[in-house]
């Protein structure tokens, strides 16, 4: 008998028994197998969910920062870091140092104003209102600390990093750092103005790159971007040139000439050089609105006297308790601001609580900063234009409409605060003691370009009336001989010894020298023009007003230099006095060691003629 015999005869004599009990043996094995296949698909699933997030978490590209670091505030003894993220992250630091062995943490902000709008050129958005049908918040954060303990000389190796909240690291490249450079330090300083994402302006920054190499500084004469709460003017314009990659050299703009492209990537320059700006119109945000574009609120500012005056009007209603931090408020969104701008840069400051003037030694030059600058608004004296000479028809008898002129952002008459520190600084020791003596601003006090006409002063307005009493016509004069800049700024500069006067504001390169031997230099043409008005072109000035206003040449009496070196010609092969191209962009340099300030051209026509310097002079 085998062995299984015993059992099958077993089974046969018991087969009820076995199958009484092989039943429910088997209905408790397939649920048990059951239960454990789908505790199994669970599992399964459980793991290729882990290893799907994992894999694409390793697959994701790395968080990216915003802008690469930039240098700000550079004392005797420490200088600042910063940069911008799009997300908050968990911890934000620098290292630097020999090997990178030190490391600092630094103090992060959101900026405040940041938006995109209809007019944006960001992301998918390449053309008017396709994501944007009104402006919409950007967040932005900003990031900056202070490397201390410097010694006079130092050059270190800096990099910045940012952590996002999931522990991904966001890391810049390897630049280096200095502070402020002591007196006989021979430097290298970038002048330059008006940037506002033009077609040439990377171009510009990159042949200074490569004409020069590293600069020890910019000095940057206003009008920065064009709209300055547009966050993408500032980071990531998709047309390639806006403001931090223009100078970071990480801009992507195109040039065509004759069929051929050329992709210009700007100039890494203010990674390792510190950025010192004054304040133009462009940097100036009108009256704030979460509905109307970006582009209108930039144009719409009024006088701050006006939105004071209209706060009392209301005062009870919009502020009950009398608030002081909601009546500033509510003046500076009803008249204009400069949030934006001073939430992006860290400058030096005036001891007076001004942002916008300030003076600062660097090297061999005493730097002293103005806000000097205006709205702008057209010539054009149409009907329908809200211009520098007139309100438009339909706006008449709606003062909220009113543009209120050309009228001045900050005062500088006798008498008001910015005048008064001027007056004190030119006093300083630290001002007299400097081999150069530079001053900044924004608004021209001597030009061939459009924008110095009318006279820098408070426009003067006027009414008429029809028989019947209603308004006929609202229009503005601006009086030559209250020209704030000619009859006070320039004759005080003159009096204290200024080298060198710089200015922006009409994209055009042109030069002037006083008969007390003072220079004043507009470099602004980095690509693109508004004109020269020198022999026949006229510029759009009003006729029959009680003022004369100026159609050529500097309204301010000075005639302008012919380049030293290798000068433009006319159709007459004779020199020309300026550059007013779209074509030929233009940037200076002052070199502190021979005190020659040189221009330098490329023409992006002709990229074979390289640049070429073609003029230069002497503050000695």
């Amino acid at each position: 008998m085998t062995d299984r015999q015993p059992l099958d005869e077993h089974r046969e004599r018991y087969g009820w028994i076995w199958l009484s009990l092989a039943l429910p043996m088997n209905r408790y094995s397939n649920g048990r197998l059951i239960l454990l296949g789908m505790v199994a698909l669970v599992a399964l699933g459980y793991v290729f969910l882990v290893l799907n997030l994992v894999f694409r978490e390793l697959m994701a590209p790395p968080p990216q920062l915003l802008t690469d670091p930039f240098l700000q505030l550079p004392t005797p003894n420490s200088v600042n870091v910063v940069w911008f993220t799009e997300f908050p992250g968990t911890r934000h630091f620098i290292q630097y140092g020999e090997n990178l062995s030190q490391s600092i943490e630094a103090e992060t902000r959101r900026l405040s104003r940041t938006r995109e709008d209809q007019k944006s050129r960001v992301g998918e958005q390449t053309e008017d209102g396709q994501v944007y049908s009104q402006p919409v918040d950007r967040p932005v954060w900003r990031h900056e600390a202070t490397i201390p303990d410097l010694n006079p000389g130092d050059r270190l190796l800096y990099q910045v990093a940012s952590i996002e909240e999931n522990g991904r690291a966001a890391r810049s490249e390897t630049f280096s750092l200095a502070p402020l450079p002591p007196p006989g330090t021979s430097l290298k300083i970038l002048l330059t103005s008006d940037h506002q994402s033009m077609p040439l302006t990377p171009t510009n920054l990159q042949k200074v790159e490569e004409t020069v190499g590293q600069v020890d500084a910019v000095f940057l004469a206003g009008d920065l971007v064009n709209i300055p709460d547009r966050a993408s003017e500032w980071f990531d314009d998709n047309r390639g040139r806006a403001f931090f990659p223009s100078l970071q050299g990480r801009a992507n703009a195109e040039v065509t000439h004759n069929g051929t492209t050329t992709v210009y990537r700007g100039g890494k320059i203010i990674q390792s050089a510190p950025l010192f700006a004054a304040t133009g119109n462009h940097e100036v945000m009108g009256r704030f609105s979460t509905e109307a574009g970006l582009g209108d609120q930039f144009n719409d500012p009024i006088p701050r006297a006006i939105a004071i005056e209209r706060y009392e009007q209301q005062a009870s209603e919009v502020n009950p308790d009398n608030d002081q931090d909601l009546k500033d408020a509510w003046v500076e969104n009803n008249s204009f601001n400069a949030d934006t701008y001073h939430e992006l840069f860290s400058m030096p400051t005036s001891g007076t609580g001004s942002p916008d003037y300030y003076a600062v030694t660097f090297g061999d030059v005493r730097l002293v900063v103005l806000y000097v600058t205006n709205i702008w608004r057209s010539p054009n004296l149409n009907a329908n234009t809200r211009g520098r000479y007139r309100e438009r028809d339909e706006d008449l008898n709606d003062p909220m409409k009113w543009g209120f002129g050309q009228h001045i952002f900050e005062a500088i008459a006798p008498g008001s605060p910015q005048f008064e520190w001027l007056r004190a600084e030119v006093q300083s020791p630290a001002f007299n003691q400097a081999r150069y003596r530079v001053v900044m601003f924004h608004h021209p006090p001597h030009s061939l370009g459009d924008n110095i006409v009318p006279a820098y002063t408070d426009p003067v307005q006027f009414i008429d009336y029809f028989p019947d009493g209603k308004i006929k016509a609202v229009r503005y004069e601006y009086p030559k001989n209250v020209d704030y800049l000619v009859r006070d700024v320039v004759p005080l500069l003159e009096a204290a010894g200024v080298d060198l006067v710089f200015f922006g504001h009409s994209h055009v390169w042109n030069r002037f020298i006083s008969p007390g031997g003072m220079h004043f230099l507009e470099s602004s043409n980095v690509g693109n023009t508004y004109g020269a008005y020198l022999r026949s072109e006229r510029r759009a000035i009003p006729i029959g007003y009680q003022e004369e206003y100026v159609p050529l040449g500097d309204p301010n009496g000075l005639e302008p230099v012919v380049p030293s070196l290798e000068p433009l010609l006319d159709e007459d092969g004779q020199p020309i006095p300026y550059i007013a191209s779209n074509d030929i962009t233009v940037f200076s340099i002052l070199d502190t060691a021979t005190g020659m300030v040189s221009s330098y051209r490329f023409d992006t026509r002709t990229p074979e003629e390289g640049v070429i310097k073609f003029d230069e002079f002497s503050l000695n």
